[in-house]
């Protein structure tokens, strides 16, 4: 019996515990509507102007212009994830955390102890409310991807429970992109062959499925007749930090494009320092307007929070990588290869060290004054 929890709208709840003015606002994290970022999170009453997450600011602000557009508290996220995972973790052997807003949670055997998983579910959402402030949704199933799908069918603030043995009757009614990992390519691919829900994949040979797509093909299948993993990793910990934005008019101007690279690198930068993490690996990636795509990436000799190096090595790389004659419809910045933040303490530090307790005091102040009070230059 697995738990799937997903924080509602994460980003945007967080924001109206710190402002409760947001309340029943249209509001949207992601920075100047006016700028070049993508939309990171939005409320439910911004989605009803047809914003999404990941959609350039800009288009945003055309369907919205009288949203409340906010860069966001990245350091507020993490800390409000790590109240919630407290609380589970008082009652749920295993607890996986699979992203800042989603866990998944062990209930195998816990019924003697909680009674019945629905009424459990609902009394972890009370909790939570309480303690965090925050609304969430659970599904409840036998294994971790129907469980998924549960919590989002439930949105928001709901609790849906799959009876074993009933998975893929739960599933079968459900469009095809109610499954994760199904984007807009491949909901328009099975489309195209005739899928629209996921009961029409089920009822199709497992063979064809790979024969057409593969191994994923054969995940597919699986998971649209109800079969997921039982499988618990015990240790969240943060993979990778990126930032992308795509432009609404695909340029070629050099500076143009360096200059947006820079306000991702100070997001990604902040997100990093938020997390008490240094980064090894530096990775950009660039899509042209006929839509190749590439990333370059380099990894430093010593790791690093500092947004000046990591700017500078992405602007090497941007440099060596851009040389097609084609215009760039998006770029990116990813930061990998983790080790946790250690201060050195030196009796006369070195300025790189300088620079990065600078950038920390610069985040703090920019998180209790408002975004970008203080900049620190890095060209």
């Amino acid at each position: 019996m697995i738990f799937h929890l997903d924080l509602d709208a994460f980003f945007i709840s967080v924001e109206r515990i710190l402002d409760p003015s947001l309340e029943g606002k249209p509001v949207i994290v992601g920075g100047d509507p006016k700028g070049r970022g993508v939309v990171a999170a939005c409320s439910y009453e911004a989605r009803e102007y047809g914003i999404h997450s990941a959609m350039p600011i800009r288009k945003a602000y055309q369907l919205c212009p009288d949203g409340i557009y906010i860069r966001g508290h990245y350091e507020e996220y993490v800390r409000f994830s790590r109240i919630v995972r407290g609380i589970l973790e008082k009652y749920f052997p295993l607890v996986e955390q699979a992203s800042i807003d989603e866990f998944y949670l062990d209930f195998s055997g816990c019924e003697r102890i909680y009674g019945h998983p629905y009424f459990f579910a609902s009394r972890i959402q009370v909790e939570i409310k309480h303690k965090a402030g925050l609304p969430c949704s659970i599904g409840i199933a036998s294994n971790k991807f129907v469980a998924k799908v549960a919590s989002d069918y439930a949105k928001p603030g709901g609790i849906t429970f799959v009876v074993p043995g009933q998975e893929a009757e739960f599933l079968a009614p459900l469009p095809v992109e109610a499954m994760p990992g199904v984007g807009d390519v491949m909901k328009k691919e099975l489309n195209a062959r005739g899928f629209y829900t996921i009961g029409e994949i089920a009822k199709t040979p497992k063979a064809y499925f790979e024969f057409v797509f593969g191994k994923y093909g054969a995940v597919l299948h699986d998971h649209a007749c109800g079969i997921g993993s039982t499988i618990f990793s015990n240790d969240y910990e943060q993979k990778s930090i990126s930032r992308e934005t795509t432009y609404q008019t695909d340029t070629s101007d050099i500076e143009y494009i360096e200059s947006t690279l820079l306000e991702l690198v100070r997001d990604a930068g902040n997100a990093l320092r938020s997390e008490n993490l240094m980064a090894r690996t530096i990775s950009i990636k660039l899509r042209y307007s006929d839509f190749v795509t590439i990333t370059r990436s380099k990894t430093l000799s010593s790791p690093t929070d500092n947004d000046k190096i990591i700017y500078s090595t992405a602007r090497e790389l941007l440099r060596k990588s851009y040389t097609r004659r084609v215009t760039i419809r998006l770029i990116g910045i990813h930061l990998s290869n983790f080790i946790g933040y250690v201060e050195q303490g030196e009796l006369f530090p070195k300025v790189e060290e300088k620079q990065s307790r600078i950038l920390r005091t610069i985040d703090r102040l920019n998180a209790k004054y408002g975004e970008d009070i203080v900049r620190f230059g890095v060209a």
